[in-house]
């Protein structure tokens, strides 16, 4: 696999559009013969399995379509699942040498059925050069959300992941409704954590439960005092009204406690958030937790916490979460 890059900002400050858990998906391409084209959206990281072949050849994990002879090139659709800003993009061609694409460029559209012929489309990535087996972070120049996009292959070859890192389109509130503050579909995102040592962060927002114990947020063994955290910030401010912290699978390995602070801050920042939460109020004290269990904490209505963007949920001392989910009345 090819070494992973420093994230530039727009990746580190925004999430996979184009993740399937948010129901994104490949609805057409033009040529998908050698890899079919559902794997380029795959969450995991692609692997090479040097003596897997099929009936059409090699066996890639990504996209691949045959060697043209006629002149055009390929292309692919993306429905993201959340529309969004989109800030860039990661063309990972990992394990793909001799037959990656010399260039790839991007349309996007906004609409509210699948693309036709008559579809306009605009450009958000002109044509950018591309290397075999490496990440290429490109950035957009994009000012409105979209939720479709073409990706050319100029001309043929294999893709082996395409990310798509933005900040999801929230649409309306109603300020009267009790929603999911945290969901990623509302905008919300991880800032940060001290420790991720098993696990991706990002999926403790995510819907429904953790499928194992792979799917959620894990630290390592803490050997020495205090606890971890993570800090999420949340799609819309709101005065919350319930917290749900499910350890679905941790078993062996859940916290034993769990606590949640909070604050309305204009900063983004994640380095100058990780210092103002050391002074956060307390929004829910310290709660005892079980191994494979959803739990739902109502927050006490004469905590007057008013409204809040941001909530750092502190694990004691340290362990396993599938999910975390803030619900409360946006602002």
């Amino acid at each position: 696999m090819s070494t992973l890059p420093e994230l530039p900002d727009f990746a580190k400050n925004a999430i996979n559009l184009a993740s399937p858990r948010l129901g994104s998906e490949i609805i057409f391409a033009t040529d998908d013969f050698f890899a079919d084209k559902s794997r380029v959206l795959a969450d995991e990281p692609p692997v090479f399995i040097a003596d897997k072949y099929d009936d059409h050849g090699k066996w890639m994990d990504g996209w691949e379509s045959r060697r043209r002879r006629d002149g055009g090139h390929d292309f692919c659709i993306i429905r993201l699942g959340v529309g969004g800003l989109i800030h860039g993009v990661d063309i990972d061609t990992s394990y793909f040498t001799g037959n990656y694409p010399p260039a790839v460029s991007i349309d996007a559209c906004v609409s509210a059925t699948d693309p036709t012929e008559r579809t306009r489309w605009t450009e958000i990535l002109s044509p950018a050069e591309l290397q075999g087996n490496a990440h290429h972070f490109l950035p957009t120049d994009v000012t409105i959300p979209y939720n479709y996009l073409r990706v050319h292959m100029w001309p043929d070859g294999g893709i082996a992941r395409i990310r798509v890192y933005g900040i999801p389109d929230a649409g309306g509130i109603d300020p009267d409704q009790i929603m999911e503050l945290s969901a990623i579909r509302s905008g919300g995102r991880v800032v940060a954590c001290n420790d991720s040592h098993y696990g991706d962060p990002w999926v403790i927002l995510t819907e429904g439960r953790g499928r194992n114990m792979g799917d959620g947020w894990e630290t390592r063994r803490r050997r020495e005092p205090g606890n971890d955290w993570i800090i999420v910030r949340l799609g819309r401010a709101g005065v919350i009204e319930y917290i749900e912290v499910d350890t679905a699978h941790f078993k062996g390995n859940f916290p034993d406690r769990c606590s949640v602070e909070g604050a309305l801050s204009e900063h983004d920042a994640d380095q100058s958030v990780i210092t103002q939460s050391m002074f956060w109020g307390e929004i829910l004290p310290p709660q005892k937790l079980q191994m494979d269990h959803l739990h739902k904490f109502q927050i006490d209505p004469l905590k007057e916490t008013g409204p809040v963007n941001y909530v750092k949920l502190n694990i004691y001392p340290d362990g396993g979460i599938s999910r975390l989910r803030i619900f409360g009345k946006p602002v």
